[in-house]
């Protein structure tokens, strides 16, 4: 009998590694106990040599393992063992409906989806502290093991505040850079003490002397714990400005087109450089090129740039004399049929364009930058920046710069309300003739 312990209860690698090594040394999967231990536990009994040799099993089952993994039952490794086992041998068993395995396995993907789905949807933060030190706080008891999944979708929908979501299983906290996964908490708390709940079990984990010491470290399957960003002074940006060449810009858009800093260039058609005048004295930054940019070559000529040319002659500003850009070159998207929906660009990703954009800066040379959006505003100031606490003021961000913030056009777009859009429309071209 082999005794396999396993890091965590979603240790998915770990799982991996030791079902290649039992398959591949013939350990049928009756000789095989499962366990989930920690750090006082005893390394697995493999007691296995070292086998040559490969097998491949169908893409889907991987899917289905990953999610199946997440689930309570305790018996859910000996049957993704189980069916991989017999995948070996039956390449098209997962098309079996009325296979017990197959059907155990899918019931139980399929609970961890709902699980996920369910949090998404109940979750209620609640807002603790006030400006720079507020802090969203939420408490969720799952059925099964999804925090780590279900953090991304939160970082994203929420990526413009600090939050922490409490579980007896596990806890997800975002800095406005990555998601940390931390251990549960005992019992779920009383709405009433969810701030003395995370204060006396989480709150250190942000210290960042201790998040220094944790870098590379992974937290989760998807995170890394990371420093902290710096809170948004409240007059103006404390953000250095680090020297930049000063090149034309003719030559950067001929560098950009050939830019690999991040993956989002294997999907795109190609690089959406910045438009307009070489001395612009107002810069327009976006958060992305959409699908009709992606194809045009051009920022801001699809429908969300149809509303910004709306609003800019409204506000008394032409917009051949302003200089148009966005924080990623590249468009990001998911493919649904022949449709490519948006997809929000994530930090690294942000980071890693941000170098055509202080290159863009130094060469135009403008006096006032207006950040569109969130990811914009990461981008200019170099850390999450919320855009209602920082909208209507002008923010310096040195000695001959300063800054707007205001919303991105494509969110008018997005607000079915028709009072809402023209009530918020109104406030972006308020927000357009402060810039002029």
């Amino acid at each position: 009998m082999h005794l396999i312990i396993l890091d965590h209860e979603t240790d998915f690698d770990g799982w991996r590694r030791a079902t290649r090594a039992l398959a591949l040394n013939g350990v049928q999967p009756s000789e095989v106990t499962w366990r989930v231990g920690g750090a006082s536990e005893p390394p697995s009994d493999m007691a296995l040599e070292t086998a040559d040799g490969t097998f491949s099993v169908p893409a889907k089952f991987v899917e289905l393992a990953k999610r199946a993994i997440a689930h309570r039952d305790p018996d859910r490794f000996a049957l993704l063992y189980r069916l991989l086992w017999r995948l070996r041998s039956h390449h098209d068993l997962l098309m079996a409906a009325d296979d017990p395995d197959v059907v155990e396995a899918s019931h139980m993907a399929d609970a961890v989806e709902r699980d996920i789905r369910t949090m998404q949807l109940q979750l209620r933060f609640r807002e603790f502290g006030r400006e720079q030190k507020a802090r969203f706080i939420a408490c969720f008891k799952p059925e099964h093991h999804i925090v780590a999944a279900a953090a991304p979708f939160f970082a994203n929908r929420y990526a413009d505040m600090p939050w922490s979501i409490l579980t007896p299983d596990a806890c997800a906290h975002w800095d406005g850079y990555a998601v940390t996964i931390t251990p549960g908490i005992p019992e779920m708390p009383d709405p009433s003490r969810l701030e003395e709940t995370w204060l006396r079990y989480c709150a250190d984990i942000f210290n960042p002397a201790q998040l220094r010491t944790a870098l590379g470290q992974a937290a989760a399957d998807h995170s890394r714990n990371l420093p902290p960003a710096p809170a948004i002074d409240s007059q103006e940006s404390s953000m250095p400005r680090k020297a930049v060449s000063r090149d034309s810009l003719t030559n950067l858009r001929a560098e950009a087109a050939d830019c690999r800093a991040c993956p989002l260039w294997k999907d795109a058609t190609q690089t959406v450089f910045g438009e307009g005048p070489s001395r612009a004295p107002l810069m327009l930054v976006g958060e992305q090129p959409g699908d009709k940019e992606d194809l045009a070559g051009k920022p801001f000529v699809g429908p969300a740039g149809n509303m910004l040319d709306r609003a800019l002659e409204e506000a008394g500003i032409d917009r051949k004399k302003v200089y148009v850009t966005n924080a990623v070159k590249h468009f990001k998207f998911w493919p649904r049929g022949k449709i490519r929906l948006h997809q929000k660009p994530s930090t690294p990703e942000i980071k890693a364009c941000r170098q055509w954009y202080e290159r863009e800066l130094a060469a135009v040379q403008p006096s006032l930058v207006v950040a569109m959006g969130a990811t914009a505003a990461q981008c200019v100031f170099g850390k999450i920046t919320p855009i209602n606490k920082n909208r209507g003021r002008l923010i310096t961000l040195d000695h001959t710069i300063q800054a707007l913030v205001t919303v991105h056009p494509s969110y008018l777009l997005r607000l079915p309300d028709e009072d809402a859009k023209a009530r918020e429309y109104r406030r972006f071209v308020d927000d357009l003739r402060l810039a002029a």
